[in-house]
């Protein structure tokens, strides 16, 4: 939606452009416009078609989502933004991405699967950016402010994790582009849901 908005923003100004190009001129000339007017559709026909298949491959997750069994724990996606103190996504068994919540997980009876000591050959602060755990706690009821992204976070106090896979892939869709400056991937980003007879006519 977005990305949408972005493009045809400009291809609003670069319409401006050419039209105040031709008044001043008095000549239109309509071959350029007509290339300008078809430039601005392939666009928005390829972000169509992006965010199609965005919805595709999140309906045919969510199908694999239901299927997890249930238990007393969470599914965590570590996810860092440089200079940040939030640990990354939880959401429950069987339950969509759209209702995971960026958390700041309490240390005091269990730490991170990242917190080595700092020295030696120790593995790096965040080394496991993006890896998918099965998560073991519960939210305190508490909320954190976490300064550097300005954000009010629910804490989660850990008590144990099982790694579930180094290499998932994608967290809210296939189009999302990860940033190390700012907080990019949320649950928003994912687009409407196709309902499960158009998705599995598209497979």
């Amino acid at each position: 939606m977005v990305l949408n908005r972005r493009l045809c923003a400009v291809c609003h100004q670069v319409l401006t452009q050419m039209l105040s190009r031709a008044i001043s001129n008095a000549f239109m000339n309509k071959s350029s416009l007509l290339l300008i007017l078809a430039f601005c559709c392939s666009g928005l026909l390829t972000q169509c078609h992006t965010m199609r298949d965005d919805q595709l491959a999140i309906a045919r997750r969510e199908q694999i989502i239901a299927t997890e069994p249930d238990g007393d724990y969470y599914i965590g996606r570590r996810y860092f933004v440089p200079a940040t103190r939030f640990w990354g996504y939880l959401r429950k068994p069987r339950e969509s991405w759209r209702n995971a919540q960026l958390v700041i997980m309490d240390e005091s009876r269990k730490l991170n699967p990242d917190r080595y000591p700092e020295s030696g050959d120790s593995p790096a602060y965040s080394f496991d950016n993006n890896y998918e755990y099965r998560i073991y706690g519960h939210y305190t009821g508490k909320m954190a402010y976490e300064p550097n992204s300005n954000l009010k976070l629910p804490v989660f106090q850990l008590t144990g994790y099982e790694l579930i896979n180094k290499d998932p892939g994608w967290l809210f869709k296939p189009s999302e582009e990860y940033s190390t400056r700012t907080v990019s991937l949320r649950p928003v980003i994912m687009p409407s849901p196709l309902d499960t007879a158009t998705a599995g006519t598209n497979e």
